[in-house]
C-alpha cells in the first residue's frame, strides 16, 4: 500500500469511542492469527522467538522478537501487532531505537533480506505492515490522545498504552 492508502486506512480504523480495541474485536481470532505469525517467523528464522501477547491497557495486541543471533546483521527484529485491522510494524532492536527501517538499514542494523522475510510473512498472513516512519508522524485523528502522550503519533493511537 502507498503511504496515502495507509494513512486513509489508519483514519478509517480510528474510532474515538474505542481506543483500546475496535468494535467487534475477537480476542480468540487475534490469538490464533498471532500464533500463526509466531510459528511462521520461527520457521523462517530457524529459531524460537520471544513473544508477548494480549497486552493489557494497550491498543497493541503483542510483539514477536527474533533474537539477534538469528538475523544477518546481529540485531534483533521486533514485530508489533495492533488490535486494530491487523496492523503491524517491523523495527530493528525495539520501536523507536531507529527512526525507521530505512535508518536501521543505513546504519547496518537491519538486512534487506531479513526485512523482506518478515514483510512477506506479514503479507501472506493478512497483516498490513505500516512503516515506523509513518507511525511516528503526528497523529491527525479524532481521538483524544493528549493525555497519553505529549506529542501523539499514529503509533500512540494504534500501538500505545491507553
Amino acid at each position: 500500500m502507498s503511504e496515502t492508502e495507509l494513512l486513509a486506512l489508519l483514519r478509517e480504523l480510528d474510532d474515538p469511542e474505542r481506543l483500546e480495541w475496535p468494535l467487534n474485536y475477537d480476542r480468540a481470532a487475534a490469538s490464533l492469527a498471532f500464533g500463526r505469525l509466531v510459528r511462521r517467523l520461527e520457521t523462517d528464522f530457524g529459531t524460537q522467538c520471544e513473544v508477548e501477547q494480549d497486552t493489557q491497557d494497550s491498543s497493541e495486541y503483542g510483539r514477536v522478537r527474533m533474537p539477534a543471533e538469528a538475523t544477518i546483521c546481529g540485531t534483533r527484529i521486533v514485530v508489533c501487532v495492533s488490535k486494530f485491522g491487523s496492523l503491524a510494524e517491523v523495527c530493528a532492536d525495539n520501536p523507536g531505537a531507529f527512526l525507521g527501517t530505512e535508518e536501521a538499514r543505513e546504519e547496518g542494523a537491519l538486512d534487506l533480506a531479513d526485512l523482506a522475510t518478515v514483510e512477506r510473512a506479514l503479507a501472506e498472513l493478512g497483516y498490513v505492515s505500516v512503516s515506523e516512519e509513518l507511525l511516528e508522524s503526528d497523529y491527525e485523528g479524532p481521538s483524544a490522545l493528549g493525555h497519553f502522550a505529549a506529542r501523539p503519533t499514529w503509533w500512540t493511537r494504534f500501538f500505545g498504552s491507553m
